[in-house]
């Protein structure tokens, strides 16, 4: 297969993946006192956390590659109309939610971590989150099903259960689990998404041959 740079652009998933998962393992040395297994990950980014500075330099590439991924994709299924409306349709939102991620936590990022909601900046922080999740899970569930409904994207559909699970336990988990266990199911949540994300990436540099062969 001849790829053009739309496919070559695909890798910006998996550099992406990459990004984020430094930014989360390295951010925590830079924040004296981080317990990773009570705290969240967006808590390393806090204007006040003293993580921030690093966070910023090891995300930076997943700022960037996260959005040129699933908007090359988006644009990959729209105009070579891959596999049916429905598996277009669930692409798209999940498009939408990397785009309402990328901006929406640029715009309102959390102002400390570790107490409470009170002010109109953190309350808004949070309504991105909700729509993220939103997003994400609507996305995810219509590409369950429209693998179901056609077998050559079976694939794809697999991940997107598997992503599907992970936020289920991420969300899911958060409100079961002791306070001291938070960030650990909280990380399945956040995994979700941005390990999707460099799938679809690597099915693009590969051209979705397995879809449209």
């Amino acid at each position: 297969m001849k790829r053009s740079l739309i496919h070559w652009l695909g890798l910006t998933g998996i550099a992406a993946l990459l990004s984020y998962a430094a930014a989360v393992i390295f951010a925590p040395f830079a924040y004296p006192g981080y317990n990773w297994m009570a705290q969240a990950v967006s808590d390393l980014s806090a204007e006040a956390a003293p993580s921030r500075q690093l966070w910023n330099q090891l995300a930076a590439p997943y700022n960037i590659c996260s959005v040129i991924c699933a908007t090359c994709v988006a644009l990959f299924v729209s105009q070579n109309q891959v596999s049916s409306r429905l598996f277009r349709v669930g692409i798209y939102l999940f498009t939408a939610m990397n785009w309402v991620s990328a901006v929406g936590y640029r715009i309102f990022p959390l102002a400390d971590g570790g107490k409470d909601i009170v002010s109109f900046q953190e309350v808004m922080h949070i309504a991105v989150t909700v729509a993220v999740v939103l997003l994400s899970i609507a996305s995810l569930i219509i590409l369950i099903v429209a693998g179901c409904r056609n077998k050559r994207i079976r694939g794809i559909a697999v991940w997107a259960t598997v992503a599907f699970g992970m936020m289920l336990v991420g969300s899911i988990g958060t409100g079961v689990v002791p306070t001291q266990y938070f960030g650990i199911v909280e990380r399945f949540s956040v995994f979700a998404a941005v390990g999707f994300n460099a799938v679809l990436g690597w099915y693009l540099f590969n051209g979705f041959q397995s879809i449209t062969e």
